[in-house]
């Protein structure tokens, strides 16, 4: 099942696409072309949208790759992040081309499909995938093999008019992306558990004046399950659920 943006950013390729083959001057302004972006700043990000129309495999390799690795990948993250990675990969494959190929214009979703490859991978990589709907290959392989396949496309001495360096910048701002989301994730864990106990100091002094005598005989069998569980693991451990029932009787 396709998730909301991925929806949208394959119909807007699409719409785009279509837009091209009957006005090809489209790819004029809104093309990439890394020497000439002082100049045209915006197609760092338009050029994204743009495919070749001169045949059809361009778009359709990009919006199947789109359709099979996004949506999971979308759900995992949020449509937030999903974006964010999406376009960050995108952006990355602008930047490495501008480094290392300024001269040669670029177009496509290829760099920001690749940083959705590298995600996934990094999530699920021994998942299987098959090549031509033949050959299973894991996800982690497949990426490592179009990796290497990048490297010699874009540091060889032979020019095949792909983007490679595209979509080694892909890899790169998709693999960062991730990265950097876990660490920020790690880092509001660890904040929470420093911060959560010392703001519920006075919870628990509260909790602990509970009278247990007065409770009824089925509320002092939670209390003292809760309590228990409070002295072995701490505040972090107790459910709203938990937090509720000795809030409710701290109160009376």
């Amino acid at each position: 099942m396709l998730t909301p943006w991925v929806l949208r950013l394959i119909i807007a390729n699409v719409v785009v696409y279509v837009l091209t083959v009957f006005r090809p001057q489209i790819l004029q302004y809104f093309a990439f072309v890394p020497f000439d972006f002082f100049n045209r700043p915006w197609t760092i990000f338009t050029y994204m949208f743009l495919h070749d129309i001169s045949g059809f495999w361009h778009i359709a390799f990009n919006m199947l790759g789109l359709f099979f690795f996004g949506p999971r990948l979308e759900a995992e993250l949020g449509s937030k992040h999903f974006l964010g990675l999406y376009f960050v990969s995108g952006l990355m494959g602008a930047v490495l081309s501008l480094v290392f190929n300024p001269f040669s214009p670029i177009i496509g979703a290829s760099g920001a499909l690749f940083g959705v490859l590298i995600a996934y991978a990094m999530f699920w990589p021994r998942d299987k995938v098959f090549i031509w709907g033949i050959l299973p290959v894991e996800v982690r392989i497949m990426v490592a093999i179009m990796t290497l396949l990048a490297l010699f496309g874009g540091f060889g001495a032979v020019s095949d008019g792909i983007a490679h360096f595209a979509h080694l910048g892909g890899f790169v701002g998709g693999f960062a992306y991730i990265k950097i989301l876990r660490h920020t994730e790690q880092l509001k864990h660890i904040q929470r558990q420093i911060v959560e106990p010392i703001a519920s100091i006075g919870d628990v002094q509260r909790w602990k004046a509970i009278q247990r005598d007065r409770l009824h005989e089925i509320n002092r069998e939670e209390y003292d399950r809760i309590m228990a569980k409070l002295d072995a693991k701490g505040v972090t451990s107790l459910t709203e659920v938990e937090k509720g029932f000795l809030n409710r009787f701290s109160s009376v």
